[in-house]
């Protein structure tokens, strides 16, 4: 079943209106046109970051494996600066062989969480990155706010990036990980898959394989500004319609995500995941920004999975960039995207389960 919140996509370059006011996820009273803090946090990044972007979308030289390297570290203390985790939330860092490969992460427990137990629920958390950039550590405060409000532990994982470890090492590394976790005794129904990004991708390449090899899938999934499109295709066309993300130049971030896919076939069923009717597709929730060059890629993550027969919530979060959840100190409607992504994982665990009607 297909549910869009709110109703009306924005048209390029516009604002979408907010969730719809009868959509259970959706009663939050979101400025239509975005907060004002929001948009002046908006308009800064964009003065900062897209003239940087847009010299490297136009330079006749590559993107090289050098530059990735040097200013990872750089970027990646700025988010955590960013993104802090709240007071009292516990880290248990994970590093185990499984499989003949390694398992690196961290459990993440807010404040109201209990220890992560076998026959209770947990999240499984697959940050982003452009396959190339960030840790647990620069997701660990969005982690920790949504282990909080769901009262549920989370596994985040600590994938391989590249350009060191090419695709498709990153999706390896998230199967091992999930069938990790299911060998620690958690139930399949009881695992919440989240993401954003590049983990939407993960996401997906989980689910795909999940179903290829009988692997029982998680109970439900939550994606955050998701990549359907890993040539990032879908995004430069976006943005040559008009769209202008305040964080991405599409046409820089094609070039750094080549660093990873190399010379892949774009048409891999494990770069261009394609979900069946023949899938069993855990109940979802998608939420990105609607000034976002990579909202085709939520679209097109939507429509896969009510393609296949799958239930999906969409939400579009007016004035919003790419994976604004981030950013709870500078953008109300960060908070207010937590919340509603925490509501969707306590509904969607109750004893009532989810109904299409309700959607």
């Amino acid at each position: 079943m297909s549910v869009t919140s709110p109703a009306d996509e924005p048209s390029p370059g516009r604002t979408a209106p907010p969730p719809a006011a009868d959509h259970p996820f959706g009663r939050l009273g979101v400025d239509p046109h975005g907060s004002r803090r929001s948009r002046a946090v908006n308009a800064y990044l964009a003065r900062v970051t897209w003239p940087m972007m847009a010299v490297a979308g136009a330079s006749p030289l590559r993107v090289t494996a050098e530059m990735i390297q040097r200013t990872r570290p750089g970027l990646n203390r700025t988010i955590e600066r960013l993104n802090p985790p709240p007071a009292n939330t516990r880290i248990q860092i994970v590093r185990e062989v499984f499989r003949g490969g390694q398992i690196r992460g961290e459990w993440v427990t807010g404040r109201r969480a209990s220890q992560p137990r076998p026959g209770g629920r947990i999240i499984y958390y697959l940050h982003g990155s452009g396959y190339v950039v960030c840790s647990p550590r620069t997701h660990r405060g969005l982690v920790a706010r949504l282990s909080n409000q769901t009262e549920l532990s989370a596994f985040s994982l600590d994938y391989r990036l590249g350009p060191e470890h090419p695709w498709p090492s990153a999706g390896n590394d998230a199967i091992r990980g999930y069938r990790w976790l299911l060998s620690q005794g958690y139930r399949a129904e009881d695992i919440v898959v989240a993401g954003d990004s590049a983990g939407g991708h993960l996401a997906l390449d989980l689910l795909a394989v999940n179903h290829t090899t009988g692997t029982p899938q998680p109970g439900s999934m939550v994606l955050f500004s998701p990549l359907y499109d890993p040539t990032f295709d879908l995004a430069v066309a976006n943005q040559r319609s008009g769209v202008r993300d305040p964080i991405i130049n599409a046409v820089s971030a094609r070039k750094i995500l080549r660093l990873y896919t190399r010379t892949a076939d774009p048409d891999h069923p494990r770069m261009r995941v394609r979900l069946t009717p023949d899938m069993s597709l855990p109940t979802t929730l998608i939420q990105y920004g609607a000034l976002e060059v990579m909202g085709a890629d939520a679209r097109a993550t939507h429509d896969e999975i009510i393609g296949a027969g799958g239930v999906s919530v969409i939400q579009s979060w007016p004035d919003q960039g790419h994976v604004f959840q981030l950013l709870p100190r500078l953008s109300s409607e960060a908070r207010q995207a937590v919340a509603t992504a925490a509501r969707f994982i306590s509904v969607t665990g109750s004893a009532q389960p989810l109904r299409a009607a309700e959607l």
